[in-house]
């Protein structure tokens, strides 16, 4: 049987935005931007226009045309300004409510009514993703995650160093398959693996599958619903096999106060079109 065309996206964007709300006089926000920090909605915070644009406009351009939004019940600036304040003419954009902040895999169960059985993108609300790696997602078959370079994420996102030696690694087989996510990895754990180290960006190709993964898995240590734990009970349960796809390319990420000045100059004369 023909594997199906993916144009489907979900974008988490239900976050609390707790290290965005956070005060910071060093940052170099105007009254608009920080009036959005506060808020804790990232994806909104404006860069000439909200963020999330940049976001949806990417997804666009590596050929998605159906985009979730998954908000949370009183995200009502989001909601308002995709239905009333701006026309997409390039993708459609539907809305799924998470209702409690559970965790990212409960966000992504969220969405099983928009996806139903057909493969969809995942991403943040809060990072860019090079339009490479969104395109090659809608190319392979099957489930598949892209992993990013370190070392060109660190020449090239607005993110500092420090930060990106805590983000999460993609171990793989050999073969380009996707074994575990190994979270916070310590300095010997780091050490010991080969480079060039692969970070994960929560940049995933779901099946179905995925659903009940996020059904069955019980809450991590921080009590929440995480997606790198349903996707190794896909794995390790259901069967599923995770492509790798290798980015040699920067994700931008919208945290904290200090990004938004950052983010701004890496995007300044991307053109955004709905």
């Amino acid at each position: 049987m023909a594997q199906p065309s993916m144009d489907k996206a979900v974008i988490l964007a239900r976050g609390l935005g707790t290290r965005m709300q956070k005060s910071d006089d060093s940052a170099a926000l105007d009254a608009t931007q920080a009036a959005a920090a506060d808020t804790g909605v990232k994806a909104m915070i404006p860069i000439g226009r909200p963020f999330l644009d940049y976001v949806i406009s990417a997804l666009a351009d590596a050929g998605y045309r159906r985009v979730c939004l998954v908000v949370g019940p009183d995200h009502d600036s989001i909601r308002a300004y995709y239905r009333d304040d701006v026309k997409p003419e390039r993708v459609s954009i539907d809305f799924a409510v998470q209702g409690e902040p559970k965790g990212t895999a409960d966000a992504v169960a969220a969405a099983e009514a928009f996806a139903r059985r057909d493969p969809f993108l995942v991403i943040n609300s809060d990072d860019y993703y090079p339009v490479e790696a969104l395109r090659r997602l809608r190319e392979v078959t099957g489930s598949a995650t892209a992993l990013f370079e370190r070392e060109s994420m660190i020449a090239g996102s607005n993110i500092p160093g420090d930060r990106i030696q805590a983000f999460a690694l993609g171990l793989t087989n050999g073969e380009g398959v996707l074994r575990r996510i190994l979270e916070k990895p310590s300095r010997e754990q780091l050490a010991s693996i080969p480079r060039p180290h692969w970070l994960s960006m929560n940049c995933w190709r779901f099946m179905a599958s995925i659903f009940e993964a996020c059904r069955n898995i019980k809450p991590s240590p921080r009590g929440e619903l995480e997606l790198p734990d349903a996707v190794q009970y896909a794995m390790d349960e259901l069967g599923e096999t995770f492509r790798v796809v290798r980015v040699r390319a920067p994700v931008l990420d919208m945290t904290t106060r200090q990004d938004v000045a950052a983010v701004a100059e890496k995007l300044a004369g991307v053109e955004v079109r709905l």
